[in-house]
C-alpha cells in the first residue's frame, strides 16, 4: 500500500510539473517572438522613413517622425499574433541622428487546467541607425 502511494505522488508531481513547463514554455515563446518582432519592425521602419531628400540636399541622415510611426505600427500589426493584446510606447524619436526609444507590452494568457491566468510581458528597445559615409 504505501509504495502505491509513492506511485500515485510521483505521477502528480509529474503531471503538475509537465503542466508549468507547458504554460511557462508558452510566456517565453511569447516573449521571444515579441522581441524579435519588436527589433526586425523597428529596424525596417527606421529604413522605410529616411528622409531621401534631406539626403540628397545637405547630406545628413534623417528620418521622418510621422512616417516612421506609421510604418512601425502598420508592419508590427501585420506580424503580431492576434491572441495577445498589444500596447506601443514610443518614449522618443529624434529626427536626426536617427534615434527612436519605444515599448511593446502584451497581454498574454495561459491556463492551468480550468484557471486563468493573465501574464505581462514588455519589451523596450532603444534603435540608432547607422549608416556609412
Amino acid at each position: 500500500m504505501r509504495e502505491s502511494m509513492w506511485g500515485v505522488f510521483v505521477i502528480t508531481v509529474g503531471v503538475f510539473l509537465i503542466i508549468l513547463i507547458y504554460l511557462f514554455q508558452g510566456i517565453t515563446n511569447t516573449d521571444e517572438h515579441n522581441y524579435y518582432l519588436l527589433k526586425e519592425v523597428t529596424e525596417a521602419s527606421m529604413i522605410d522613413a529616411l528622409d531621401v531628400a534631406d539626403y540628397r540636399v545637405t547630406g545628413n541622415v534623417s528620418i521622418n517622425r510621422e512616417k516612421f510611426v506609421e510604418v512601425f505600427v502598420r508592419r508590427f500589426a501585420e506580424s503580431a499574433n492576434l491572441a495577445n493584446t498589444y500596447v506601443i510606447e514610443i518614449y522618443d524619436i529624434n529626427e536626426t541622428p536617427p534615434k527612436v526609444s519605444l515599448m511593446v507590452k502584451a497581454k498574454t494568457q495561459g491556463n492551468v487546467s480550468s484557471e486563468t491566468i493573465e501574464f505581462d510581458i514588455s519589451n523596450r528597445l532603444d534603435a540608432v541607425l547607422e549608416s556609412l559615409n
